[in-house]
């Protein structure tokens, strides 16, 4: 149960306003790198978590992937309504519990885990679901990225305020490394370093392929 002051959204990102460009802009790299370690999105099983209520990246990947699982407090109808789209509601990491262990074979997480009380508890939940072999793709702002962000939000107007008030922390490599070893992914498996002109810090974890059996 949340303490008291603790008390978990009921807004998705966009729901209730568009993207500002300088948000849109973000997205955008973002999209770079993941497809950059996804050669090919075709025929995976990939999981957007946090992927805002109109999950505008995860539309584009429709077409192309085995199936869809979007995760946010609220989502669009419309999505709802895919047949090629599992849709959960909920809040993270609780609403993870609904994604089988194993089923997922790419997993997209896009300035989340920022906002999240127990970012621990939701990588370790990421490990469970990802499929041996299957990829974890997780950007978060950094350090540096936190005063552009706030000048930008609060002095600027041009990017919303409430999301930036609902921060809960900030991650450099340093900070975002040993969660994830702490989850489950082998040091060997993890790779972590700065984007976006050192504004974000980006991660690719991949979940250890089962061992070769010797013939």
């Amino acid at each position: 149960m949340d303490l008291i002051g603790r008390q978990p959204r009921d807004r998705a990102y966009g729901q209730d306003q568009a993207p500002t460009k300088v948000d849109q802009f973000g997205v955008w790299l973002s999209s770079l790198q993941i497809n950059r370690h996804v050669p090919t999105f075709a025929g995976k099983r990939v999981a957007d978590i946090g992927c805002g209520y109109h999950a505008r990246f995860a539309r584009t990947l429709l077409d192309r992937v085995q199936h869809l699982t979007l995760l946010d407090v609220a989502l669009d109808p419309a999505l709802k309504a895919d047949p090629r789209v599992t849709a959960i509601e909920g809040v993270i990491p609780d609403a993870l519990s609904s994604i089988a262990t194993g089923e997922t074979d790419v997993l997209i997480c896009n300035s989340v885990l920022e906002h999240l009380w127990d970012p621990a508890g939701t990588l370790t939940e990421f490990h469970r679901i990802l499929a041996p072999g299957g990829l974890a793709l997780i950007n978060v702002p950094s350090w540096r990225g936190k005063y552009f962000l706030e000048l930008s939000a609060f002095r600027l107007g041009k990017s919303p305020a409430a999301e930036m008030n609902d921060h809960k922390m900030y991650y450099d490599p340093r900070d975002l490394w040993p969660l994830l070893v702490k989850a489950g992914f082998r040091p060997r498996d993890i790779r972590c370093f700065r984007h976006k002109f050192g504004l974000n810090t980006f991660a690719v974890c991949a979940s250890a392929a089962p061992a070769k059996e010797k013939k």
